[in-house]
């Protein structure tokens, strides 16, 4: 039976991510692997992490996550002063393998949904306005936005504002909002402003936000929504949602949730912390 394998954030442990799969017993003719974006970036091991995943083939995706995009901001020359000396990124950029790694990597998709089931999977989040149907139509907007001028989405990436998406803004601005909720988003209010400075323990709430999630659309209803990104929030899984990231870059552990259609299973392996290249 076909297996959907949901990975949280690995960020360049490529070690424990081949214990996970070695525990998984992943079978590529069968099984699909499905991630939940930042691949990379702290964990020493990113060009060995991009390789090991990028050799599954068709039996592996991800998510595009935040640090999926600054290393791709960072081969387009667009990444922010702190990110311009990126030793794990620079190993990338240098590989013989580089330009194959990074063309995947570009055409990757921000938002994944199954076609027979309600299933779906993001890196950090979705609006409060958004149902499956909206998610996926401003998932299929930044897609095109990368295919087809990734350099100038690129230049106009970063920045915390406009601080909620509208339909009516500037193109650029526009994606830059649609951007921060797929990739950055934790906290938000019931009309989608973000709150993009707290990063902490969600039980620490900023005053007017509350986490994304608790103000998840109506149309999600009998989905399981599959994200990573918030490592402080940690491993949890409900009936209607999954967080995976558990925090392996800092010690804690690389985890899986394993669905077979009939049941499903969390799979972990811890994660040795280590200091970054």
């Amino acid at each position: 039976m076909k297996r959907q394998i949901f990975i949280g954030d690995v960020q360049g442990c490529r070690t424990a991510l081949a214990r996970l799969l070695d525990k998984l017993r992943f079978d590529p003719a069968g099984d699909r692997l499905r991630f939940a974006g930042d691949l990379v970036n702290r964990g020493g091991e990113s060009l060995e992490t991009l390789r090991l995943i990028h050799s599954c083939g068709d039996a592996a995706m991800t998510v595009l996550g935040n640090h999926d995009l600054h290393l791709l901001a960072y081969a387009h020359g667009h990444a922010p002063p702190r990110l311009r000396r990126n030793r794990e990124f620079e190993e990338i950029l240098a590989a013989p393998d580089a330009g194959e790694l990074l063309a995947w990597l570009k055409a990757q998709p921000m938002f994944w949904k199954s076609r027979t089931r309600r299933l779906a999977l993001v890196h950090a989040g979705t609006d409060p306005r958004w149902g499956p149907k909206a998610t996926a139509l401003r998932a299929a907007e930044l897609e095109h936005a990368l295919s087809v001028d990734a350099d100038q989405y690129f230049s106009h990436m970063y920045g915390d504002r406009p601080r909620r998406w509208r339909p009516s803004q500037p193109h650029y601005k526009r994606l830059r909002a649609i951007t921060n909720v797929f990739t950055r988003m934790r906290f938000c209010n019931a009309s989608g402003r973000l709150e993009l400075n707290a990063k902490s323990d969600p039980r620490m709430v900023p005053k007017g936000f509350r986490p994304w999630f608790e103000h998840l659309h109506p149309d999600w209803n009998d989905w399981l929504l599959v994200f990573g990104h918030w490592g402080m929030l940690g491993l949890m899984v409900t009936d209607r949602l999954a967080c995976l990231d558990s925090g392996c870059v800092w010690g804690g552990r690389l985890t899986a949730l394993v669905d077979d259609e009939q049941a499903r299973t969390v799979v972990s392996v811890k994660c040795d912390r280590r200091s970054p290249k």
